[in-house]
C-alpha cells in the first residue's frame, strides 16, 4: 500500500512539474483566439467576410501574386449577391482593401491551430500530461478543427441568395471561439492555480458565491451570444439613442413577426432590446455581486478579480453606449467586442478564484 502511494506521488509530480510551461502555451494559445475574435470583428465591420468565396485550406495560405491572380480573385467575388447588391462597380484597389482583412483572418486561425497543435503533439509524446489533461487538450483541439469548418460554414450562407451571412452562423462562429476561449483559460489557470483557498470564509457563503459568479459568467456568455446577432442584422445602426430606444422604454414593432418567435432573432428592434436588457441586468447584478464579495475575506488575489470584474463591466458599458450613440463606428465596434471578451475573461477569473 505504501509502495502505490509512493508511487503515485512520483507520477503526480512527473506531470505537476510541466504544468507551468503548459499553462504558459494555453493562455499563449488564449491572447491568439482573444486578438482572433477581435480581427473577426473587423473584418465583419469593414464588410469584408465575403472576398474570399472558396475555402482552400492548404493552397489558400499563398496570397495573390500578380495582377492576373487579383482579377481572378475579384471576377469570382463578382458572382455572389454581395457584389451585385452592395458593391456594384467596385474597382480591384477598392476589393483589395476588403480581400486583405478576410485574408489574415484566415491566415491567423491557420496560424493559431499550428502554435496549438505542435506543443500539443510535443507534450503528448514526451508524455508531459496525465491522461485526463491530456483529454482536455484533445477536446480543445477539436473544437478548433471544428470552428474551421463551422466558419466556412457561416461564408458559404452568404454566397448564392444573401449579400451578408446568416446571423445565426455568425453567432454561432463567435460562441464557439469564446467557448474554446474560455475552455484554454480554465485549464490553463487550473494548472497555475489548482486550488484556492478562503480558510476565513464558511463553505456555505463561499458556495453561493461561487455559483453567483459562474451564473454571472453565463449571462456574459448570453450577452455576448446576443451581441452577435446585433452585429449579425446591423441592429446596432438603429435606435442611436439611450437610455431610451427613441424615445420609447419598451419601442412598439417588438413582435410583428410571425412565428413570434423570430423576432428574438431576425427582428432589430427585439434584438437590439433583448441587448440592452441583458446589459441592465448586469448594470444591477455585476455590483451586487461586488458588495456581496466584499463583505467576505477572500483572498487577495480573488479580491482583485472581482475588483477587475466590476471595472470591466464600467468599461463594457461605456464603450457600448459610445458605439450605439456614434452609430458602430469601426473603432468603437472593434473595442467593444474586445471588450466583451474582457469581461468574460474576468468573470471567468473570478469564477476560478472562487473554485
Amino acid at each position: 500500500m505504501q509502495t502505490n502511494l509512493l508511487n503515485s506521488v512520483i507520477s503526480k509530480d512527473k506531470y505537476t512539474q510541466h504544468h507551468t510551461a503548459i499553462a504558459i502555451w494555453l493562455l499563449i494559445c488564449c491572447a491568439m483566439v482573444f486578438a482572433m475574435i477581435v480581427i473577426g470583428g473587423v473584418t465583419r465591420l469593414t464588410g469584408s467576410g465575403l472576398s474570399i468565396v472558396e475555402w482552400q485550406p492548404i493552397v489558400g495560405t499563398i496570397p495573390p501574386m500578380n495582377q492576373e491572380d487579383w482579377e481572378i480573385l475579384l471576377e469570382k467575388y463578382r458572382q455572389i449577391p454581395q457584389y451585385e447588391q452592395v458593391n456594384k462597380g467596385m474597382t480591384l484597389d477598392e476589393f483589395k482593401g476588403i480581400f486583405w482583412w478576410e485574408y489574415f483572418h484566415r491566415l491567423f486561425g491557420r496560424l493559431i491551430g499550428l502554435v496549438y497543435f505542435i506543443p500539443f503533439i510535443y507534450f503528448m509524446l514526451r508524455k508531459q500530461v496525465n491522461r485526463m489533461l491530456g483529454w482536455k487538450l484533445l477536446g480543445i483541439f477539436a473544437l478548433g478543427a471544428l470552428q474551421g469548418l463551422m466558419g466556412w460554414y457561416m461564408v458559404m450562407s452568404g454566397l448564392v441568395d444573401n449579400t451578408y451571412v446568416s446571423q445565426y452562423r455568425l453567432t454561432a462562429h463567435l460562441g464557439l471561439a469564446l467557448i474554446i476561449y474560455a475552455a484554454m483559460f480554465w485549464v490553463a489557470t487550473g494548472l497555475l492555480s489548482p486550488s484556492n483557498t478562503h480558510p476565513l470564509v464558511d463553505k456555505a457563503s463561499l458556495h453561493k458565491l461561487k455559483k453567483f459568479a459562474r451564473n454571472l459568467a453565463g449571462l456574459i456568455f448570453i450577452m455576448a451570444l446576443s451581441g452577435g446577432l446585433v452585429a449579425g442584422i446591423h441592429a446596432g445602426k438603429a435606435f442611436n439613442t439611450f437610455p431610451l430606444m427613441d424615445g420609447f422604454l419598451i419601442p412598439p414593432a417588438m413582435f410583428v413577426l410571425e412565428p413570434w418567435y423570430r423576432n428574438f432573432f431576425d427582428n432589430i428592434t427585439t434584438v437590439q432590446f433583448d441587448h440592452r436588457l441583458i446589459a441592465w441586468i448586469l448594470i444591477f447584478t455585476v455590483p451586487w455581486f461586488w458588495f456581496k464579495a466584499k463583505q467576505l475575506s477572500l483572498s487577495n488575489s480573488a479580491r482583485l478579480a472581482c475588483h477587475l470584474l466590476l471595472l470591466m463591466l464600467i468599461i463594457q458599458v461605456a464603450l457600448g453606449i459610445t458605439t450605439l450613440l456614434l452609430s458602430v463606428p469601426l473603432t468603437f465596434a472593434a473595442a467593444h467586442q474586445a471588450g466583451a471578451v474582457l469581461l468574460f475573461t474576468a468573470s471567468l477569473w473570478v469564477w476560478r478564484k472562487l473554485s
